[in-house]
Formats: C-alpha cells, structure tokens, sequence
C-alpha cells in the first residue's frame, strides 16, 4: 500500500511540472506582448496585467501545493523508517519467544532421562528462517509480525488464565512426566523395574525367578518450581521433585502402588557470575549421566561406576567468562555427608555413619567449557572427602576424586562419561554399595574396621540421527579392591557374598514423537561378580512410553 501510495505522488509532482511549465510558456508570450503593446500603445494593453497577475497566483499555489505534498511525502518515508525498525525489533522478539518455546520443547528428554549439567536444548519441528521475510514487502512483514504479536499475547492470556498460583502470588511452574516401563527380565536381579546387579537364584529363595515379565509407573515425576522476586541483585527459584519410587505399599497388589518419594529440593540465589545453592540436590561434584528411558528412578549404570546420590548440600558457583567461546566455572560446598547405610527406624531418626562424625562432607569441582561444533565441550575434575564413624569411635576417611567429560564429536555424535577412584564411597553409589571391611565381628569394639578401595566408571556415545530421535550406548563398571575384601571377614558385613566386580552395558533408543510423547526401547546386560564364586549374568528388555506435561 506505502508502495502505491509513493507512485501516485511521484505523478502529482509530474503533473504539477508539466502544467507549470505549460503555463510559462503563455506567461512569458504575454509579458512579451504587454510590452510591445505598451509601447505601440495598444488599447487592450490595460487588460493583459490582469491575467498575468492570475497566472502568476496560480503558479503560486501550484508551488505551495508541490511544497505541501514534499513535505507529506517526507513525513510518510519517516514514518516508513519507524515501520521497519519496529518490525524489525518485533522480529526479534519473535525470534527469541520461539527460540525460548523450542528449547523448552526439546529439553524435557533430558531432563528426565539424564539428569545432566547441561540439558539438551535441541528445537523438534521446523526451525524459523528471516529469509523468506526479507523478500516480502515491508507492509507485508509489519502485517505478518503484527499478527504473530497478536497471537502471541492471546497464548500469554491463556496461560495466565490456566496458570498455577502459589500462596505468595510469585509464579509457580508444574511439570512432570507420566512414566510406562514394560519390561521383560532374564536372570535374577536385586529390584525388578530398575535392576542394578545380578544376583543368584538362591539369595532369592522362595521368590527368586529365572525370567520375568512387568510393567511398572513408579518412577513416574512430579516437579514444581517457584520463581520469585530478586534479592540484593540476584534471581530467587525454588524446585521440587518427587517421584513414587519410595518403597511399596504394604496392601493387595501394592508392587504397583509406589509410595511418593522426594529426590530434589533446591533454592536458589542467581547472580550474572555467581550462585548460591541449598538444598537437597544431586552430586554437584559428579554431574552427568546416561540417557535412559528405563532407568530414571536411579540413574543408570548404578553400581556400574555411575557416582549419584541426593543429599542436602549447600555450594557456591561462580563462573569466569575467558573469551567469547571458552569459560571457567568453579564450585564448593559441604554435604550431609552420605554413607549408604538404611535408617533402622521407619519414623525416629538416627545417625548416620558419616553424620556420627560430627562434621560435613566438603566437595569441589573445576570444570572449563569450550564451543565445539557449535556445542560445549566441557571437562571437569573434582574432589570429595567424608569422614565416617562406624560405632565404637572407629574412624574411617571417605574421599574420591572424579573426571569428567562431554565431547562432541560433530553436529550427530557426542561422546560423555565420568571415572572415578576412592574409598569407603558406598554413600555415592560407588563399590557396588560396599564402603568398609573389618577383620572381625562387627559388633566387637576391638573389630578394626577399613575403608574399601575402588574404582570405575561410565562412557556413552550419543547419535543424533533426527532433532527428535537418538540412539545411545554406555558401558560402565565398578571395581572394589578384590585383594582388600579376601584380607578381611566380609561375610560380618555382606552375608551373601561380596561384589568385586559389576559392568553393565545397554543400548537404547529414544523417539519424541511431539514436544510431550516419548517412546524408547532399550536393551540392558547385567554381569556382576562375587567374591570366590564366579560372575552371574542377567538382561532385560525395556518398553517405555511417556507423556510429559
């Protein structure tokens, strides 16, 4: 329309050009004949002054109306400017809500099948382009972005009219996943749904199975988060999880009545550079994890060198920015420091093995990240140390320390996984579960009692074969010293029988069929080893379906 617009003044000023120069052609034929008449004398020489002086007014008001209509077409070119930097800001608004709708859309995948550092941000569906904007019309794109704008605000009206309130009026966020395992077992495992060792028939008697079949939503999620006001410059949130892999229900059929469990409850103070986390939170130190479908209630490839725990930490983050593609990240804090051990009271609570020692657990991590095919390429170190008291003032140091990796390999592959080597780390899911051993009963003050060595870890190769289908395997194990458990009486501690050794490889894939539909397949082989008495195998056959919300 602007563009017709400015094609019709350009004719007026064209029009207005040939008629002034069509009346001066007269005009100056008849000055010229006024002054000959004037000087014949002509008697009609008293009236040529009159129609000059009429032409002469309206060239006038020919040039004022030229003038008026360059002043408007100057204006309307200013306002054409302001046009296109309004659109021009509003598409990038436009740009950054889609960017912002994609990512959430795409990260719920790891979010709950890979409690990872850095959660996907991968975009499912056909990604927005300014090419084919730019060939239209600057009308057509201020109309095209206007109606983007409205839609925009109808969603925002929506949302705030469906939105979830929370006492103190500051927004809160419910989200969640609603979780179907399917799930086929050869050989004996310790927990049916989310096994993570081998075990033989006979430790299992009366109910030990060769080979079983279930189905299972226990470890199904829940999640709230609070975003609230700043303090002292910095963002305040809270989070919660829950899930309903907390134990069974004691009542008929009550194996697939989970009780609800809490696996994470964080607040948090975000500064530009700086955070300050408490709460109960996943392993700071150890951030990463396989993506699994099958196994979200535990992370997988525990006690096949995968370090995880929740346990109420408080730390301190602050991140250095060292060029435009590279930064440096330091973390600290102290722990409630975990040792594994079961509560021997379901309502009383008691000390813990690392909480007798009257001190926290202390952690660090460094970890320097870099842009690599355009993703990070992140590595990382850290360390850990609990002190524990195993009754009868018996002293033993817990500690680790940790490597870290996320590499990738191009735009399709990346390489992640984490390596290990501690002692007494049973409380982190290191050692299969085992943290000390003892020469003697361990109800014998004169007992002496060890810290268990061991090592190992995890490694998984991620194919990105589409935005919203991947293919994953991970290998992990886990090593306590074999030499350290035959020096001892194991049996006072593990009466039937002591891992040495358990590995673990499983390969799965993972399709979101939208933004809130997952399905995966996976295929898992547990082999684990007992001290003096050989290695026992199991797999399982894992259907998953899920609905995020």
């Amino acid at each position: 329309m602007q563009g017709k617009g400015y094609t019709q003044f350009s004719l007026g000023i064209v029009s207005l050009a040939a008629l002034l120069s069509f009346f001066a052609a007269p005009a100056r034929g008849q000055q010229v004949t006024a002054a000959a008449s004037e000087s014949a004398g002509a008697p009609e020489a008293a009236e040529a002054p009159a129609e000059i002086h009429a032409l002469v007014g309206l060239v006038r008001d020919l040039q004022s109306q030229v003038q008026a209509l360059n002043a408007q077409l100057g204006d309307l070119r200013a306002e054409q400017e302001r046009a296109r930097a309004e659109a021009r800001a509003l598409r990038l608004d436009l740009e950054a809500v889609k960017g912002q709708g994609g990512a959430s859309a795409g990260s719920p995948v790891n979010s709950y099948s890979a409690p990872a550092a850095q959660p996907s941000t991968a975009q499912y569906g056909p990604a927005s382009s300014i090419t084919p904007q730019q060939a239209q019309s600057p009308g057509e794109r201020l109309s095209k972005v206007e109606d983007d704008q409205q839609l925009i605000e109808g969603k925002i009206d929506d949302l705030y009219q469906t939105k979830v309130e929370s006492g103190s009026k500051y927004r809160l966020r419910l989200s969640g996943i609603v979780l179907l395992n399917l799930f086929e077992n050869r050989g004996t495992v310790d927990n049916l749904d989310f096994p993570e060792v081998a075990e033989t028939e006979a430790s299992q008697q009366p109910n030990a199975s060769a080979g079983a079949f279930g189905g299972t939503l226990r470890q199904s999620q829940i999640r709230l988060q609070a975003f609230g006001p700043d303090i002292a410059g910095a963002h305040t949130s809270a989070d919660v999880n829950l899930d309903f892999a907390g134990g069974l229900a004691d009542t008929a059929n009550g194996a697939w009545m989970g009780n609800i469990r809490m696996r994470t409850a964080v607040m948090r103070l975000d500064w530009s550079n700086t955070s300050l986390v408490a709460g109960q939170d996943r392993l700071f130190f150890a951030p990463l994890s396989p993506t699994s479908l099958a196994s979200v209630a535990i992370p997988a490839l525990s006690y096949s060198g995968n370090l995880w725990a929740w346990t109420p930490q408080v730390r301190v983050e602050h991140r250095f920015a060292l060029s435009d593609d590279s930064t440096f990240s330091l973390q600290g804090g102290i722990l409630d420091s975990p040792t594994g051990d079961y509560p021997p009271d379901d309502f009383d609570r008691y000390p813990t093995w690392g909480e007798e020692s009257g001190q926290p657990a202390y952690a660090v991590r460094a970890a320097w990240s870099h842009r690599l095919f355009g993703q990070d390429f992140t590595a990382g170190v850290a360390g850990f140390y609990g002190r524990q008291v195993w009754g009868f003032s018996r002293s033993v140091d817990g500690w680790a320390g940790m490597a870290d990796m996320t590499l990738p390999l191009g735009k399709y592959i990346e390489l992640t996984g984490e390596f290990y080597r501690g002692r007494s780390v049973a409380g982190l899911g290191g050692g299969i579960g085992q943290s000390v051993y003892i020469n003697g009963s361990f109800l014998t003050p004169t007992s002496r009692i060890w810290g268990l060595d061991s090592m190992g870890g995890w490694a998984q190769l991620k194919f990105k074969v589409k935005s919203n289908f991947e293919i994953n395997g991970a290998f992990g194990s886990d090593n306590p010293f074999a030499r350290e458990l035959r020096q001892s009486n194991s049996y006072a501690l593990y009466p039937e029988g002591a891992y040495t050794r358990n590995w673990s490889p499983f390969v799965n894939f993972i399709y979101q069929i939208r933004s809130d539909v997952l399905f995966s397949t996976e295929y898992r082989y547990l082999n684990s080893t007992v001290l003096d008495s050989g290695s026992i195998g199991a797999n399982q056959v894992n259907v998953s379906l899920g609905y995020i919300f």
